[in-house]
This record gives C-alpha cells, structure tokens and sequence, in this order.
C-alpha cells in the first residue's frame, strides 16, 4: 500500500460511555503511533471526538466525515472536515474510505457501518462491543470480523488484515 492507511474508528456519539471514550482515545493514540490515518463520523461528542482528540494527541492525521453541510459541531481534533449533507447516508463514505474498521462500542450508526463493512468485504474489529453483538456479526462474516479485547489486539488484529491486503 503506497499510502498510509485510513483507519475507521466507529461508536457511539452523545451515547457513548466513560469507558467507551476512553478506550476511543487510546485507539486514537495507537492509531496515530503506527503511522496510520484516522476516519471517524468527524462530530464533537462521544466515540467520534475521543478519537480524534487521541490521534492529534501523538501528531496524527484525523479526518472527519460530517453528516450536515456545515462545520457545526466538528470535533476541534479533525485536520479534514468532509462536509456531507447527507445525515446518516455519511456512513457509507465512512466504510467504504477506510482500509479497516474498528467499531468502539455499538450504537444504531454503529450496526449500521458494522453491517456496510460487512457487505463491502471491509475488515472489521469489534473493541467494546457486548457478546451478543459480536456472536451476530462474526456469524454474518466469521472470516472478515474479530474481536479484540483491548486496544493493543485491535492494533495487532488491523496490522494482520493489513498484510493481507
């Protein structure tokens, strides 16, 4: 790959919990750390924010991908507002930029862009997301769909699917 690598990282906004957040931020962290870009939904709050804030916190690349057609709300951490108009219509821009997606925590948008990486053969790590959950989606793609139970395995687990690529 002659470029650096988009990482989608996907959760909860104004849902999302403590934990989730911070986990966001260190994935953020590692993300940038391993020279990688940084996707995210581009918003203020939440999964989206923590994220980003942690990519900019080692001097990485964040882009944001806004469903309105306006900058209100972008997170102050987002290098490259992608101004959308399309509401949740954005989620597809999402999967489909990045090389890999890392869902932290699960949310209605979060399904969503789970089961588009899923239709699109995009991997897919699951990083806080309840058992059940990811029983369902590692049975609509069991080759495709891993689950790490830290930050460090995502890392490990996207630096795998990389490879392959």
């Amino acid at each position: 790959m002659a470029r650096s690598p988009i990482i989608g990282v996907m959760g909860p906004g104004e849902q999302a919990t403590s934990t989730e957040r911070k986990v966001a931020y260190e994935l953020g962290q590692a993300i940038a750390i391993a020279g990688w870009i940084l996707l995210t939904g581009g918003r203020n709050q939440g999964v989206m924010d923590a994220a980003s804030r942690g990519a900019k916190s080692q001097g990485g690349l964040t882009i944001g991908i806004l469903p309105q057609s306006d900058r209100e709300g972008l997170s102050a951490a987002v290098d490259i507002p992608i101004l959308t108009g399309m509401g949740n219509a954005r989620n597809v821009i999402n999967v489909l930029t990045s090389d890999g997606v890392i869902a932290c925590g699960v949310g209605a948008g979060t399904v969503s862009e789970i089961a588009l990486a899923i239709k699109v053969k995009r991997p897919v790590i699951l990083l806080q997301v309840p058992p059940t959950a990811q029983a369902f989606f590692q049975s609509l793609a069991p080759d495709q769909v891993w689950v790490a139970d830290h930050v460090p395995m995502a890392i490990a687990l996207v630096q795998q699917v990389l490879r392959r690529m």
